[in-house]
């Protein structure tokens, strides 16, 4: 296509530009019908090399679990129990609470045994997943700079302490697309407790096109507000309003060119499509009633949890994220609120373990048993993890509690080209800071990304006459982690 010289390029108008790219425009339009029919994956398309998944579950669980409770045993913390740190270990340390002069070292009631072929040590609050372990690899040597809530979330979930960065997922599908014609490629579920301290932060797009967003789903009713028509509005006067609206966006776009008119356009676009598919992705009825109980879907703890707004059942949560990766959805972030145990750490524990324990195994099994597990990688962990010091804090009438923990933590992940049965890096005899192995955010990101196919130091974004990424200008890849 022969395109006007530089002086003259508001001559390049609409009817001209469909006058003189006609060929190219049915190229892009044999390219679309090609990627509809699966004949041109977007992998194919986007990616840098050939992916090993193509899906993501990330089960973030907010407030920092505490890892020597729960995958990181430390007897020497109950030889130590009520001594004092070394003060040379304390020195330039920050914490969020503790009370540096009067801290001491706490123990752990928990249990650990070994477990599947590969031995692994988990806690006795995690009798479910320890059935699964062979499929796990379990970090224990994740480190990262952050210790409150807000920065360390943020860091975790976009490689960023700051808000306005993308997410994770926002960079899969920006640099993978979407899969689902009728869902969207992000989305998000959540079981809160006193809900997320980074809000839409936690999912958003940042500086990317708004498209690659995660939505929000609610777990009961409409899966998002406002998605239904009144009762009014029949689907051919919705569709010739979509129309119009479509049409003068547009008109729009054409005149100034703004990438977030297009985001609005596939929007509504997609709106219009989740109508029919969203409430039959939300309907169990089609599932057994083995599969409901393997999750927990029934259980007496589950129904007790709140079902309004975005609060739900964890174990419905982990059931639907499955259903929604068979129907294509690159990226499912499951939140589950809060892990943040200042006190009270060995109930709230119980607790919170009984909430999710059971639904997480029956997740992974699900995934492996429908063939789904190799192309579908799963992301277990918080924002830091806990302190081997006990909470001091002054209005603490006793030690109950762990403190926030950047230098030394856990997380495992599963499926997806990981390779499970294996334990990555240790940390010291109390668990306070890492010895072997180390892994930062930034080298678990870069690693995910090149498990979907995607060089992290060549997907990049530019914004502000900077390219930005997502592991900004560190990370290195992981390869124990490859299978």
């Amino acid at each position: 296509m022969q395109l006007p010289q530089h002086n003259d390029l508001n001559a390049l108008n609409r009817r001209r530009f469909f006058a003189t790219g006609a060929s190219g425009l049915g190229t892009l339009a044999l390219a679309s019908l090609m990627k509809q029919d699966g004949l041109l994956g977007a992998e194919q398309q986007l990616a840098h090399f050939a992916p090993r998944a193509k899906r993501c579950i990330y089960l973030f669980m907010e407030g920092g679990p505490s890892q020597m409770d729960l995958f990181d045993p430390k007897p020497r913390l109950n030889e130590l129990d009520g001594q004092p740190m070394p003060e040379s270990l304390l020195k330039d340390i920050k914490f969020a609470f503790i009370q540096k002069e009067a801290a001491r070292i706490m123990g752990s009631p928990r249990t650990f045994k070994r477990y599947g072929e590969c031995g692994m040590e988990l806690s006795d609050l995690l009798p479910h997943l320890s059935t699964c372990v062979d499929d796990i690899a379990l970090i224990r040597s994740m480190h990262c700079e952050q210790f409150n809530h807000l920065p360390g979330q943020l860091m975790m979930l976009s490689g960023s302490d700051l808000q306005g960065r993308p997410t994770l997922g926002s960079w899969l599908n920006y640099g993978l697309g979407s899969e689902s014609e009728n869902l969207p490629g992000y989305v998000v579920l959540a079981t809160l407790g006193r809900g997320l301290p980074g809000g839409a932060s936690s999912w958003s797009s940042g500086f990317l096109p708004s498209q690659y967003a995660g939505t929000l789903f609610r777990n009961q009713g409409s899966p998002v507000l406002n998605l239904a028509n009144p009762p009014e509005i029949s689907s051919a006067a919705q569709m010739r309003s979509l129309q119009t609206i479509n049409e003068l966006n547009s008109l729009r776009y054409e005149q100034i060119g703004n990438p977030e008119i297009s985001s609005r356009i596939k929007a509504y676009e997609l709106a219009f499509r989740m109508q029919q598919t969203a409430p039959e992705l939300l309907d169990l009825s089609g599932e057994t009633k083995n599969t409901l109980e393997e999750y927990g879907v029934t259980r007496e703890e589950a129904s007790k949890s709140s079902t309004s707004g975005f609060m739900g059942s964890y174990a419905r949560n982990c059931l639907l994220a499955r259903r929604m990766v068979e129907r294509g959805v690159r990226f499912v972030s499951l939140f589950l609120s809060t892990w943040d145990h200042h006190s009270s750490l060995n109930s709230g524990l119980e607790r919170y373990t009984k909430i999710s324990d059971q639904p997480i195994a029956a997740l992974l099994k699900d995934l492996k048993q429908r063939g789904l597990l190799d192309e579908t990688l799963v992301v277990w962990g918080g924002e830091f993890g806990r302190t081997p010091l006990g909470e001091n804090r002054v209005n603490f009438k006793k030690v109950t509690g762990r403190d926030h923990h950047p230098y030394s933590f856990s997380m495992w992940l599963a499926g997806g080209g990981i390779k499970g049965g294996q334990v990555i890096g240790e940390t010291d005899e109390i668990g306070w800071g890492v010895t072997k192995d180390p892994v930062h955010v930034h080298d678990l990101h870069a690693t995910i990304l090149k498990l979907f196919g995607l060089d992290h130091e060549k997907l990049t974004y530019r914004f502000q006459g900077r390219d930005f990424r997502l592991t900004d200008v560190s990370g290195n890849i992981v390869e124990q982690l490859l299978a």
